[in-house]
This record gives C-alpha cells, sequence and structure tokens, in this order.
C-alpha cells in the first residue's frame, strides 16, 4: 500500500461528542464514522493532523439552517464567537483524548512532534499523530495557553474555524462566494502569528478569510499551508482558494491539503457523493499546475465532511490511489502527494 499521511480530520470531536465510547470508537470501530485504529491501518493511513475543534453550542434551528448547503446557492450565518473561558476546558478535554488514543493503542499510533519523528513513526508502521488546533478559541490574548498546548504537543493551529475569535475572522459557508468576506486579523492575531512563528507552530489558513490570509502571508516567516481546502476557480465556495492565493503559497514553497467534502469539490457545490473519483482528481491537476508537484497534499477532513461514495472512509484511501494511477500520475508523483510533500513542508517549518 502507498502511505498516506493527511492533513486534516475530526475523530477527536466524535469522541468527545461520546466519550463514554472512545475505546469502541477508536480501537475496535462502532461502524460509524470514517476513522478508527483498525480501519487506518486497512487503508495505509499513515499519519496525519488530528484537530481539536470546539464546537458551536447548537440552536434549535441549526440543523435546518445546515440543511440550505444541500441546496445552493446559500449563505448561512456564522455562529457566535466562543470566549477563552467557554474554550478552554472543550480543547484541554480533546487533547487529553488525543493523548489517551496514543497509550491505548499501545504501540500502534504515536503523538510526533516533528517531522523526523513522523518519519520515524512511519518506517515502523506506526500511525503517526500532529496535534492540531481548528480555531484558536482556547488561547487567550496573552498567548500563555498556546505555550501549554506547545508543551502538550500542539505543532499547528488555525486562528479560526468560520466563526469570528479574538485573532481574525473565518469564511462564512457560502455558495458562490469569493472568500473576501471581511476585515482581516486583529492585532491578536498579528501577535499569535509572530509567537506561531517563534515557536515553530504551524498556521493552518483553511477557514481563514482572504484578508486574513494576507495579513499572515505578509507576517509570517514560515510556509503558507492550508491544510484542507480546494480550488475557488473549480468550485466557487467561500472555503476554497483563488488563484491569487495558490500564487502566494507556490512562493511561499508551502501546501494545500486537497479537502474531500463533496460541496468544495463539485462545480455546482452539492453535496452529491454519487460522482466517482472525477471532482477529486480535478482539483489535484488543477492545484498541481498551478502549486507545482511539490505542493499538493490529502487533507480529507474525514469525520468532518461528507465525502464521495466511491471512497467511504479510510479504508477506501488506496482506491484514491489507485485512480490517481489511473488517471497517469507515475509513482513518484502520488507518494508525493501521498505523504512526500506533508512531510516537506513540515520540515520546512519546523524542522527536522
Amino acid at each position: 500500500m502507498t502511505p498516506v499521511f493527511d492533513g486534516h480530520n475530526d475523530i477527536l470531536y466524535r469522541i468527545l461528542q461520546v466519550p463514554e465510547k472512545r475505546e469502541e470508537i477508536w480501537l475496535t470501530g462502532e461502524g460509524k464514522g470514517h476513522l478508527d485504529l483498525p480501519r487506518m491501518q486497512a487503508g495505509g493511513f499513515a499519519g496525519g493532523f488530528f484537530a481539536i475543534y470546539v464546537p458551536s453550542p447548537v440552536s434549535h434551528d441549526f440543523a435546518e439552517v445546515m440543511t440550505q448547503m444541500d441546496n445552493p446557492p446559500y449563505a448561512l450565518p456564522l455562529p457566535d464567537l466562543i470566549d477563552f473561558e467557554g474554550g478552554l476546558p472543550v480543547a484541554f478535554a480533546a487533547a487529553g483524548h488525543l493523548l489517551w488514543m496514543e497509550r491505548a493503542a499501545k504501540g500502534a499510533f504515536r503523538l510526533c512532534h516533528t517531522s523526523g519523528e513522523i518519519r520515524a513513526a512511519m518506517a515502523e508502521g506506526v500511525i503517526a499523530g500532529l496535534m492540531h488546533m481548528e480555531g484558536a478559541e482556547a488561547i487567550d490574548e496573552d498567548l500563555d495557553a498556546l505555550h501549554s498546548f506547545h508543551a502538550m504537543g500542539l505543532r499547528s493551529l488555525g486562528p479560526v474555524w468560520s466563526r469570528p475569535t479574538i485573532f481574525g475572522h473565518g469564511v462564512p459557508f457560502c455558495f458562490p462566494s469569493s472568500p473576501d468576506t471581511g476585515p482581516g486579523l486583529t492585532e491578536a492575531g498579528k501577535r499569535l502569528v509572530k509567537e506561531c512563528n517563534a515557536l515553530k507552530v504551524l498556521v493552518d489558513l483553511s477557514h481563514l478569510n482572504e484578508k486574513g490570509f494576507d495579513d499572515v502571508a505578509r507576517l509570517s516567516d514560515a510556509p503558507l499551508v492550508a491544510t484542507h481546502s480546494n480550488a475557488h476557480a473549480i468550485c466557487p465556495s467561500s472555503r476554497n482558494l483563488t488563484d491569487r492565493q495558490l500564487k502566494m503559497i507556490r512562493e511561499s514553497r508551502g501546501m494545500v491539503g486537497v479537502n474531500y467534502a463533496v460541496n468544495f469539490l463539485n462545480e455546482d457545490g452539492l453535496k452529491a457523493a454519487d460522482r466517482g473519483w472525477v471532482p477529486t482528481l480535478r482539483h489535484l491537476d488543477y492545484l498541481l499546475e498551478r502549486l507545482g508537484e511539490d505542493h499538493v497534499g490529502l487533507g480529507s477532513d474525514f469525520d468532518g465532511a461528507d465525502v464521495a461514495e466511491v471512497l467511504g472512509d479510510v479504508a477506501g484511501l488506496q482506491g484514491l490511489i489507485g485512480a490517481m494511477r489511473e488517471h497517469g500520475y507515475g509513482e513518484e508523483l502520488i507518494a508525493k502527494i501521498a505523504h512526500e510533500n506533508w512531510l516537506g513542508v513540515l520540515e520546512r517549518t519546523f524542522g527536522a
């Protein structure tokens, strides 16, 4: 099997919802979701970014609002900001579950802190986990919590998950829409970027609006990375990246991980999951053309998105590898997309 290193997943959110079932979710599989340890091993999942995510309080009409994404065009209102006092306990619990996952896997899963540790784990056949934070609600304005989470293993952080934080503004879920949807980083956000640079924490641009993206590009001395985003030229969702943004990512020697969410892949923005591998391959082709073959990878959004039926879940990853092969990609390019490019950008971000 071709090993796959993945830019984003939300299994911690699944565990947070029913923590009493975490052993079943992680170790044996409960027949739900996209990820568990046995299916990762079956699908050649060699490692990836494990996201700490603080969910918004669910209002009575939230589900009804989300169904609008089934019928584009749509423009969903953003949830309210979650303050530090509300976000910290949830994020701390999620980090605790990730550390537990390592203990419970008894050597089959390892939380890594450097690209060298990831390479070593992959060489041993151990799944490598990287602690990521999707939305910085659990980081205080003084950034003390950033240092605390870094000590726990945090190596990647997105300042926002679409809703605003004290650091910046995300893109609302809109189709069709530009990602230019609001103001840039706050003063606290600019300090966050500089402190992440100092700590060698990757700053994730997925979910950040265009002005915030530009602020990170201006302030950061690290490669620009969007862990789970697609090409706006193909699917004009607010969540996808414009050609101008792709050019900036390439110039920084950065990275884009292709998101498997069908509504961010399909040209018409529909949640249609029955279109085979064509939408994914179309985005891969476009991103390779714009970024070059050293700057494109995979960023599944497993357990946080609706994915193609032909993929199904993490056990279907080798089907995607086979589709790339049939599409004409050579083995060297496939290896770059599957894992080598992620390892390269992590080395350029926080060293070997």
